[in-house]
């Protein structure tokens, strides 16, 4: 049976626990909403969680970059539109946008996926398993994901222990929490009077329970930069930069 590609929608509604102190959702929430539709929409087309786990195989992330115009608010009924945009060798790309009540296009997203093998840890070749892997070919945003530079002399260095909630079906920390960790590890004044405007991150290797993390962070007032590290080997984890952009409540 030929599968045909289409952006695959759902609706979502902001509720009161899954809203800030300023009553938009969280930047949390708004990943685990992009994972949710996007394993439902590679369900839908052979490719999810139960297809890959048949070949001991399961999808990674390993880039995000977000533009927000605004975030939706408590209460609030939107849609999230997705579907695959490309191939590479190692996996796929997949793009989102995430749209109000009337229809209009309030945040976009593209992200990076890498097919790896379960018990090897190591990427596989996309063709190989899945053939027929087809893709619509538009994007939700122009141009590709930036290499980051070696973050030198951080402005803070804050340490987080991996917590059992951290950790996702895969045995390692859920691609939402590396996003949560760095907002985290901006000044509380600034984050009570300002909002994520763009978000990028790069995945680079997993962490697991119990180990401990550093957020090395450089920040001004309308960026802030991260890398996460393994405490323990310095390895970076993740490089992430979210562009921030003063509060408005209208």
């Amino acid at each position: 049976m030929t599968v045909v590609v289409q952006k695959y929608t759902k609706d979502y509604i902001v509720k009161s626990y899954e809203a800030d102190c300023h009553g938009f959702l969280r930047l949390l929430t708004l990943m685990n909403y992009l994972q949710d539709i996007a394993c439902e929409n590679a369900d839908a087309l052979g490719l999810g969680f139960e297809a890959c786990a048949a070949q001991n195989l399961a999808w990674v992330g390993s880039n995000y970059l977000i533009e927000i115009k605004r975030l939706p608010r408590i209460d609030e009924h939107f849609t999230i539109e997705t579907w695959p945009s490309g191939t590479k060798l190692w996996g796929g790309v997949r793009d989102f946008n995430i749209k109000n009540a009337d229809g209009e296009i309030i945040a976009s997203a593209i992200s990076q996926w890498v097919l790896i093998d379960v018990e090897r840890r190591r990427p596989v070749i996309l063709s190989k398993y899945f053939p027929e892997y087809k893709v619509l070919e538009e994007r939700a945003l122009e141009g590709d994901f930036t290499k980051f530079e070696e973050l030198e002399n951080p402005d803070t260095v804050t340490e987080i222990a991996v917590r059992f909630d951290d950790i996702d079906v895969n045995n390692h920390v859920n691609n939402a929490v590396y996003p949560l960790w760095a907002s985290e590890c901006v000044g509380s004044a600034f984050r009570l009077n300002h909002v994520p405007a763009a978000l990028e991150i790069c995945y680079k290797k997993e962490a697991l329970y119990g180990e401990k993390v550093e957020v090395r962070t450089k920040q001004n007032e309308s960026e802030s930069l991260h890398a996460i590290c393994d405490k323990e080997s310095g390895a970076v984890l993740a490089e992430c930069r979210i562009k921030w952009r003063e509060i408005t409540l209208k």
